[in-house]
């Protein structure tokens, strides 16, 4: 099966990485989604379907992100994420059977565009294509874990992939190398988090990064999460003016379309704010739900925004998994959006002013 040797996709090139890994060969697509938490609180993707190159700088907490799209391919988007999630979700699942992992991954394109919700005709797989080639050609510059030493971490999503091709150019393999950054952040089992399947169905990027955002700091708390929206717009790393972020979120918040999770946004001043809470509307089950968070010494809901700070810069692209519970509640304080706290009546409050009619 000769295979394609366009730029990045070459047969074995020499000093390949392959050649040093054993392949981690996907069996499977049934595996529950599983989202990668450090991907799910900061903006590591363009959130536009329309191609990036300005950078993401992202500081905050003493944490550092910068995301860089090259001009040829533009930045991996919110969709070509899906790639990294299909990928996590196939580790974790062959870790939880005993099986042996690598970085190096095998699989086929079937099995891939099938297990996040997507067809699998021509068009997918010259999207798929596109999708990788972001990946790979995104560079990221973070300090993100590396403890009270500042250090700086460079990768790409992807660090070389190949698609395997018959004589007649039908697709029967791909092959990819993650980086080791991203698998180290997916073997350590704290750092990833199951998520609700329907995610694959949501089509808008904004949609998309709110649920993450959701997933990680509401989790299943009944009083969920409480944002500040200018907090939420530098978060983004979206390229939108805040006027324009906060008027999206207006929309979504009408719509309700986030699986699992109720949005209410109401003002207090001149802050416009967004409190996050788990709904019945989940697709997937969960056991044994918290009372409530309790964060920086308040006993109420944790709330995010105020003080942050934060370089702006951001702008999507890429679908086999049954829906399966997910019995893990989110109990983590994040230090960099946890810095002040709402108690019950004051979390009543707000949503009683949503109920009222406010924005």
């Amino acid at each position: 099966m000769p295979g394609d040797v366009s730029p990045g996709r070459g047969r074995f090139a020499q000093g390949s990485e392959r050649e040093r890994l054993d392949p981690f060969v996907v069996a499977t697509g049934d595996a529950s989604p599983r989202d990668q938490r450090d991907l799910m609180e900061r903006p590591f993707f363009s959130l536009a379907k329309v191609k990036r190159v300005a950078p993401i700088l992202y500081d905050s907490g003493g944490q550092r992100v910068e995301v860089h799209g090259m001009p040829e391919h533009g930045m991996a988007t919110i969709w070509d994420a899906d790639v990294l999630i299909w990928a996590a979700s196939q580790i974790v699942e062959a870790e939880n059977h005993g099986l042996r992992t690598s970085r190096f991954l095998r699989f086929t394109p079937y099995q891939l565009l099938q297990a996040i919700g997507r067809a699998t005709g021509a068009r997918e797989y010259r999207l798929l294509k596109g999708a990788l080639a972001r990946l790979q050609s995104t560079v990221i510059r973070t300090t993100i874990r590396h403890g009270e030493h500042w250090r700086r971490h460079q990768f790409s999503w992807i660090n070389e992939w190949e698609e395997l091709t018959t004589r007649d150019g039908r697709v029967e393999g791909m092959e990819f190398v993650l980086p080791d950054w991203f698998y180290r952040g997916v073997i350590d089992r704290s750092l990833v988090l199951t998520i609700d399947p329907q995610y694959f169905r949501l089509t808008g990027g904004i949609e998309r990064w709110l649920y993450r955002v959701a997933r990680k700091h509401a989790g299943h708390q009944p009083h969920g999460w409480l944002f500040e929206i200018a907090h939420l717009h530098e978060k983004s790393g979206s390229l939108a003016r805040i006027s324009d972020f906060a008027l999206d979120l207006r929309r979504i918040a009408a719509r309700q379309p986030l699986p699992g999770y109720r949005l209410d946004i109401w003002r207090e001043g001149r802050r416009e704010m967004m409190q996050i809470r788990p709904s019945g509307l989940s697709t997937v089950p969960v056991n044994n739900p918290v009372d409530t968070l309790v964060t920086s010494g308040a006993n109420g809901i944790g709330t995010s925004g105020a003080a942050q700070s934060g370089f702006r810069a951001h702008e999507p692209q890429l679908s086999l998994w049954p829906e399966k519970q997910n019995p893990t509640a989110n109990l983590e304080s994040n230090k960099e959006s946890n810095f002040s706290s709402l108690t019950r009546a004051h979390a009543r409050h707000g949503a009683a002013a949503t109920r009222r009619g406010a924005p």
